[in-house]
């Protein structure tokens, strides 16, 4: 499918607060596993989402077609901010989560799972709102989303957690949480990723700005904790060379 780019609305007031908050608040936590509870409370945000679309009064299209906009656009920044800053990190580190067969296949599911997500947002966007095919596509991707956040939960966030450091886990989520902040009122691009390109990029790159923050960041620890419990002195208490 060609791309699809577009001029997404301003994000409302309250919600890019709400973000700039999270932002502030992992920021003054040293160490926090910010990225693995961000993604697991955005989750339950789309869930929610989901089903006030399938609770809102059929009739009424401009509602409708209101909390989908605002929807869509926060599914693509999610799936977004996770191929840029939480896929590249678990593909250097993974070993495959739960039941997946390995790191490669948990990763390129999520890829595959995004893709199919924004195929249907496509699908979605093309039709009339409220219409018998507009809601076939926002149900495929309910669907979609919903299979892919059960297994990420289950496999990919708990590997990350077992593998990275809380201080990698901090920079991510850092990463992560500013992306979507300053990504509400830019334009939109929809278009799907190839998996196995995906990886083999990753696998490229070199150490990432969150990596290299980690590192920075645990050698700071390390030494704050080795200044306010220096090693005890080796030093006999008598000096060297006194008679008895």
């Amino acid at each position: 499918d060609e791309p699809m780019t577009e001029q997404s609305p301003e994000n409302p007031a309250a919600l890019l607060r709400a973000y700039d908050e999270q932002l502030r608040r992992a920021a003054e936590v040293q160490g926090a596993d910010v990225v693995t509870e961000e993604i697991q409370r955005q989750h339950d945000e789309q869930r929610h989402a989901f089903a006030l679309l399938e609770e809102w009064p059929r009739d009424d299209t401009d509602g409708l077609a209101a909390l989908w906009s605002q929807l869509r656009i926060f599914l693509e920044l999610h799936a977004e901010a996770e191929e840029l800053y939480f896929y590249p990190e678990l593909v250097k580190i993974g070993t495959g989560g739960a039941d997946a067969e390995s790191n490669d296949e948990q990763v390129e599911d999520a890829i595959h799972d995004h893709n199919l997500l924004r195929d249907a947002i496509k699908r979605a966007d093309a039709a009339t709102t409220g219409s018998k095919d507009w809601w076939e596509a926002v149900v495929q991707a309910n669907i979609a989303n919903s299979d892919h956040m059960a297994e990420e939960e289950r496999q990919d966030l708990a590997d990350f957690r077992q593998q990275a450091s809380l201080e990698l886990r901090h920079q991510v989520g850092i990463n992560f949480l500013r992306h979507l902040a300053a990504s509400w009122s830019k334009p939109l691009t929809i278009e799907d990723k190839n998996p196995e390109r995906f990886i083999a990029d990753a696998e490229k790159a070199g150490p990432s700005g969150a990596v290299r923050a980690a590192a920075a960041q645990a050698k700071e620890q390390t030494s704050t904790r080795v200044s306010a419990h220096p090693e005890p002195s080796l030093k006999a208490d008598d000096p060297e060379g006194d008679d008895d």
